[in-house]
């Protein structure tokens, strides 16, 4: 929890990179208010995406006609980002919707497997280049969403790259009237224990590997510079379609084996992407100038087992199996291993000798009531809904 008067120390290395922050100024744009609200709908999302959003979606039905809000998503071809980008073209909020992306053709793909081509209308791109963002020529923003990261990566340096000189230089594009809204992480914060199971906002923060470390520095230096206008979200372990990362816990359950890592029983705090998503777009609608803290927790109210987590998407690929626990020592020895073979390395990118500290702890078991409290706002996605719609897009999408 950040206090009133708290200004956290910044490393000389992150206040190099700090500028005068830019502002910028371009041309309004009007929301095309030509078709009716289901077939509006239809067109963005296309008929199957459209139907599982509506199920959940809590987002206002009508159209105005008057000049709506620009919306900033960073991270759009990521796995949130992609999702997120799905939400906010489903809410009226945000008439025009900008995109930093490293590769256009790729956002190009993407829509058009999301069925969003109809919806380009609403979406401008621009470039990002070695974590330098180009906003010039682009239009007044009225919310920046920060989702951009390096999940995995071999080596220290380029976790800090992206996460800190990254995000500083997003600030520095970005006019100082701009709120930005950043997506961190449970590993800034560390694990929780036995004598602590519970990890709260305003615990000192312990992470364990370069990934949480550099999060953690990130959360930092923009808290040093940003001030009021900033809001920093920290999701746990996030499950949902267009994750690739799941890719190897569905081949897993589909097998005889099914390998938990550790011997002893472990816990976690999770979320599904879409409770993510409308959190995300709920609290960016809100002024949280005067709220008493900066940094939240968001999670799913039950913790689950890693072993829940297994049987579940075992039960929803139908597959039969054992359990097999994998001794630490063991895994240890696999990343190490992992780290000399490239072609395991891209095959096990979470098994780096770095990110297996995490896999090492027992307990990411986190608080999310402070969220709840000053947002509004439920998660209520169950496990089982999560992994069976992932499975379904995975399966859809050819990558199992």
């Amino acid at each position: 929890m950040v206090r009133e008067g708290f200004e956290p120390s910044v490393p000389f290395k992150v206040r190099r990179f700090s500028k005068a922050l830019l502002s910028t100024t371009q041309p309004p744009h009007q929301f095309r208010n030509d078709k009716t609200k289901d077939s509006v709908r239809e067109t963005l999302l296309g008929q199957s995406e459209s139907s599982r959003l509506k199920k959940f979606m809590t987002y206002p039905t009508f159209f105005s006609k008057k000049p709506q809000k620009r919306l900033l998503i960073t991270g759009s071809t990521g796995f949130v980002g992609r999702n997120l980008l799905l939400h906010a073209l489903h809410d009226p909020e945000w008439s025009e919707i900008i995109l930093p992306v490293r590769n256009q053709k790729k956002i190009q793909a993407q829509l058009k497997l999301d069925h969003l081509e109809d919806s380009c209308h609403r979406i401008r791109l621009c470039s990002v280049q070695d974590n330098t963002w180009d906003l010039s020529g682009m239009p007044p923003i009225d919310m920046a969403i920060h989702c951009a990261g390096l999940t995995f990566s071999r080596d220290r340096d380029p976790y800090f790259q992206t996460h800190v000189e990254g995000s500083l230089h997003l600030l520095e594009s970005l006019s100082k009237s701009c709120p930005l809204l950043v997506l961190s992480s449970q590993a800034a914060a560390g694990p929780s224990s036995k004598m602590i199971p519970l990890r709260h906002e305003n615990q000192s923060e312990q992470p364990l590997s370069w990934y949480g470390e550099s999060k953690y520095e990130m959360e930092q230096a923009l808290l040093y510079h940003a001030g009021d206008r900033l809001l920093i979200m920290r999701p746990p372990m996030v499950l949902g379609p267009r994750d690739q990362a799941t890719i190897p816990l569905f081949k897993m359950a589909q097998g005889p084996v099914r390998f938990k890592p550790g011997i002893q029983k472990k816990y976690f705090s999770w979320l599904a992407v879409d409770d993510l998503c409308e959190a995300i777009l709920t609290a960016s609608k809100q002024d949280w100038s005067s709220l008493p803290q900066r940094i939240y927790f968001i999670t799913h109210p039950h913790a689950i087992t890693d072993l829940e987590l297994l049987n579940t998407a075992a039960a929803v690929a139908h597959a039969r199996g054992i359990n097999l626990p994998l001794p630490h020592i063991m895994i240890q020895l696999i990343s190490i291993i992992a780290d000399k073979i490239p072609k395991l390395r891209r095959a096990l990118p979470s098994l780096g000798r770095d990110r297996v500290r995490e896999i090492f702890a027992k307990r990411w078991v986190i608080d999310g009531s402070a969220f709840e409290r000053d947002f509004h706002w439920n998660a209520h996605r169950e496990l089982y809904e999560t992994l069976e719609e992932t499975m379904i897009w995975l399966q859809q999408s050819g990558e199992i």
